[in-house]
């Protein structure tokens, strides 16, 4: 796969790809992508890279950055390099198996519980008949063990879902991707738990209203921390201090 450098936004250094989601999606299917690293960046992602470099050339390995947070349409518009739109990551994860049942193509999911990971394969199998699921297994474990690569390797799946959450599940990829013949990896943080019906999105008209952030926090005021890291990032765009 050849990066696509096309129509790219660079927020804080990372290039995210100026892209509506349809265009997205012609681009991964009827291009008939077979190998690929996708991120699905919001602004704990980005702000994340400024301090680890490591992560931060993790990212930057990705053949597509995708931007999911309106904070990071917020930047592109600050900026006068305004983005299409926001692609949630969890939406195109579920466009990617709606994809992957209707051609035949398998799909494998790793991470989160074991408990999780089974429902949400188990859920996902009853909404998509036709489904192939190549494999699956829970996130934990070293990422530096081998054998879970290897494991996923032999299932030779075409898409690979990785739940690990961030950093760890781009630095995954980014670490193993080189290794496999074909396969379009995407991080999907919390989507599991969302297709296992653990956490319930917001409704649509948050959705559309660009407020599925304050729904999360209502219902997760767990998360106030990293909402945080939203509003210092969009103050550091303001300010010029990246």
């Amino acid at each position: 796969m050849v990066k696509d450098m096309s129509k790219v936004v660079s927020i804080m250094g990372i290039p995210f790809n100026n892209l509506s989601k349809q265009k997205l999606i012609d681009k991964l299917f009827n291009q008939e992508m077979t190998k690929g690293f996708i991120v699905t960046a919001n602004p704990e992602i980005v702000m994340e890279t400024r301090s680890n470099e490591d992560y931060k050339n993790c990212i930057l390995k990705a053949d597509y950055v995708i931007a999911d947070g309106i904070g990071v349409i917020i930047a592109s518009k600050w900026i006068k390099q305004p983005l299409q739109e926001r692609i949630p990551g969890f939406e195109l994860m579920m466009e990617m198996i709606k994809y992957a049942s209707s051609k035949g193509k398998s799909c494998y999911f790793l991470g989160a519980n074991e408990a999780v990971n089974l429902k949400a394969v188990e859920n996902l199998k009853i909404q998509f008949p036709d489904l192939i699921i190549a494999g699956h297994h829970h996130g934990f474990f070293d990422l530096d063990d081998r054998k879970i690569a290897e494991q996923v390797q032999e299932a030779s799946p075409d898409f690979i879902f990785v739940a690990l959450g961030m950093p760890k599940q781009e630095q995954w990829i980014a670490k193993n991707i080189d290794s496999f013949s074909k396969g379009i990896f995407m991080g999907v943080g919390g989507s599991f738990d969302v297709a296992a019906g653990e956490v319930k999105r917001a409704p649509d008209i948050w959705i559309k209203l660009n407020l599925e952030w304050l729904y999360r926090l209502i219902k997760q005021p767990f998360r106030w921390k990293r909402i945080l890291k939203v509003f210092e990032f969009i103050f550091r765009i303001i300010l010029k201090k990246y």
